[in-house]
């Protein structure tokens, strides 16, 4: 199967993950909790909803997607607190962006890349987080595909994170979000992580 090309979806406009608001379980979180504080990572980062639900709860958010015209297109957007919007792929960080933020939100890079690349995933946000950083996620439990095999959103499960996870990071807290996209209810886990180095 090849690799999605993301830039041409955007290009396209065929983007059906694209809400047009940021994650509930996101907003949900941010409600209730401090600000995050520091620099966050926001891998994936589409349009930039989430980062600019961030923003204001955290000295800089830098949202990275490896789409130009997704990066184009959410730097149009007015900004709120300190938002940076920059074409990267996590996978090859730029060597600034490398042990250097307090927090990474994951909501669409996971569920998104192929299988294989999972264990690299998590060693990438692994080496973005400064010692005893945190990784807030929601991860996609059932995408209503027809086979575990079939995405993107690919599904996880609670086990599989544990074993992908666990090597890197200590689980902090995990919960069904209350709030979802509608058609979503039930689906998602949310997981606040803490990097161990």
């Amino acid at each position: 199967m090849p690799p999605t090309d993301w830039e041409e979806h955007y290009q396209n406009g065929d983007t059906p993950w694209e809400k047009g608001a940021p994650s509930p379980g996101l907003v949900d979180y941010l409600a209730v909790h401090p600000p995050l504080g520091g620099r966050v990572l926001v891998p994936g980062c589409g349009l930039g909803h989430d980062v600019r639900a961030i923003a204001p709860r955290a000295e800089e958010t830098v949202g990275i997607d490896i789409s130009a015209s997704a990066i184009a297109r959410a730097a149009e957007f007015p900004a709120k607190g300190r938002a940076i919007y920059q074409v990267a792929d996590l996978f090859n960080l730029p060597a600034e962006m490398r042990n250097s933020f307090d927090w990474v939100w994951e909501h669409t890079c996971f569920c998104a890349i192929d299988l294989s690349q999972r264990p690299a995933y998590v060693e990438a946000v692994a080496s973005a987080l400064k010692s005893r950083a945190h990784l807030l996620a929601v991860f996609y439990l059932d995408p209503g595909n027809d086979s575990p095999d079939e995405g993107p959103p690919f599904e996880v499960s609670v086990p599989e994170l544990n074993r992908l996870f666990d090597p890197h990071f200590d689980l902090v807290d995990e919960w069904l979000p209350q709030h979802t996209y509608p058609g979503r209810e039930g689906r998602e886990w949310m997981r606040l992580l803490r990097v161990r180095k």
